[in-house]
């Protein structure tokens, strides 16, 4: 029987309101309010990252968090809730989900990610686990390690994974005959008709971040689309 909040995340939109410092919107006050306007559009869910800007998001919305805390550690390619003091943070916070990097690659405390899991799931049994991902092998290995979801959010972001501009839908495709769990289609996403593809190779709900949340992008797509009309 499929978990209700996966369940209400089925053929949806899931917004990802962040902002990193340095950025026009960075600041919690701002993610709350891209999150309500999520709420408004109709969105099934909210990615956010930091606790503090989990917790701005949960006074404002009723709509599902799925959460995690990006930092980096000196030495180490991961930073997607890298560790387990990172996913206890998160909780913390009133996620109601945890995404997590899920690549086999080395994490800065020195314990598996098979033991992360392991101690999330006997901590915080209502919590559900989100792995984040770059290749079908890395998903299927999520799935047998126990996550309850899977997105393609880092493909492209591994240096072994498909390197492109577009969202990875063969990636989707593929996951989404290789397990058993819900596959989310994310990364590059920057139209409704590449939306809509996700869910055509047989993605159970769509993330959509920059595309939506960082008007600085949007701009630059419509100038730099312009400039080559007029130059050439």
């Amino acid at each position: 029987m499929t978990h209700p909040l996966i369940e209400s995340l089925q053929g949806g939109l899931i917004v990802s309101c962040q902002a990193l410092e340095g950025e026009p919107f960075y600041g919690s006050e701002y993610m709350a309010r891209f999150a309500i306007s999520a709420e408004k559009g109709h969105a099934v869910g909210v990615r956010a990252n930091t606790p503090s800007d989990i917790r701005a998001i949960k006074r404002v919305t009723k709509l599902p968090v799925i959460g995690l805390w990006k930092r980096e550690y000196a030495g180490y390619d991961v930073y997607i809730t890298p560790t387990l003091e990172e996913v206890e943070g998160v909780i913390a916070a009133g996620a109601d989900m945890v995404a997590m990097d899920a690549t086999p690659r080395d994490r800065p405390d020195g314990m598996p990610l098979k033991t992360v899991v392991e101690k999330a799931k006997r901590a915080y049994p209502e919590v559900l686990l989100m792995a984040d991902v770059s290749t079908v092998e890395e998903g299927v290995a999520a799935e047998k390690l126990g996550f309850d979801l899977i997105s393609t959010t880092l493909s492209g972001y591994t240096p072994y994974s498909r390197q492109s501009k577009e969202p990875d839908f063969q990636l989707i495709a593929m996951l989404s005959r290789s397990v058993s769990i819900p596959v989310l289609g994310e990364g590059r996403i920057h139209s409704p008709e590449q939306a809509v593809r996700c869910l055509l190779e047989g993605a159970y709900s769509v993330v959509i971040g920059g595309a939506i949340t960082r008007p600085d992008t949007i701009t630059r797509n419509y100038t730099e689309a312009m400039a080559r009309y007029v130059h050439g």
